[in-house]
C-alpha cells in the first residue's frame, strides 16, 4: 500500500478519475483497475484476503476491462513468491517469483534501468522509445513460465522480466508513478484504454 497516493496523483495527472476500493464492491463497477504494492508480498496477499477482494479481482480480470499491476501489483498474479517464505499468490498466471541472485550487484535493484522492449505493439507503450529509463525497487522479480507473457525485460545481472502483458491485463515490475515523463505517458496510455 505504500504507493497508493503516489500512484493515484500520477494517474489524475493523466486524467484519470482515481476512487479507493476497500470493499469487493466497489471493483466490478470500475472502468479499469490499479493494483500497486510496495513492501512485502505476503502482507499484499493477506490484505487482499482480508478485504475479500481476491475473489472481485479474479472476477474483474476476466471482464476484459482494463487492468493495471504495479511491482507488488505484478508478483500477486503468479502462482508464489520465494519471499516470506513461499507465499502464494493469486495464480492468475503460471510462474514464479525468485529473488535476484546476482553477484556483485546490490539488492534490492533500486534507481534507474533500461527496457528492453518485447512486444512494440503493447497499448502501454505507445511512443515509449527501447531503451526508454523507468524506475526500480525490488529485491524479486516474476519468472512466468509462458514466455508470450513477457512484454519488456531488464538487465540486472542478467535479463529478467519487467513487464507482461496479456489482453487486458498489463502489469510493470517499475514504478511508472516514478519514472517521470516515460512513466506518465504509460499511464496516460492506460487512461486511454478506458476512454
Amino acid at each position: 500500500m505504500g504507493n497508493l497516493r503516489s500512484v493515484e496523483k500520477a494517474l489524475q495527472t493523466v486524467g484519470a478519475e482515481v476512487h479507493l476500493a476497500t470493499k469487493p464492491e466497489q471493483i466490478a463497477p470500475a472502468s479499469a483497475v490499479v493494483l500497486p504494492g510496495v513492501g512485502a508480498i505476503g502482507d499484499c496477499v493477506s490484505n487482499l484476503t482480508d478485504q475479500k477482494l481476491v475473489p472481485a479481482l479474479r472476477e474483474f480480470l476476466a471482464t476484459g476491462k482494463p487492468f493495471l499491476g504495479i511491482c507488488l501489483g505484478l508478483q500477486a498474479l503468479f502462482d508464489e513468491s520465494e519471499e516470506s517464505g513461499g507465499v502464494k499468490g493469486l495464480g492468475i498466471f503460471p510462474g514464479n517469483v525468485p529473488r535476484f541472485r546476482v553477484e556483485n550487484l546490490k539488492v534490492p535493484h533500486m534507481g534507474w534501468n533500461r527496457l528492453a522492449i518485447q512486444q512494440p505493439g503493447c497499448p502501454l507503450l505507445r511512443d515509449i522509445e527501447p531503451g526508454s529509463f523507468v524506475y526500480f525497487v525490488h529485491s524479486y522479480y516474476v519468472a512466468p513460465r509462458d514466455r508470450s507473457l513477457v512484454c519488456a525485460t531488464t538487465d540486472y545481472g542478467g535479463a529478467f522480466c519487467s513487464m507482461i502483458w496479456r489482453d487486458n491485463v498489463f502489469a510493470t515490475q517499475f514504478h511508472p508513478e516514478k519514472s517521470q515523463t516515460v512513466g506518465l505517458k504509460m499511464l496516460a496510455n492506460f487512461v486511454r484504454l478506458v476512454q
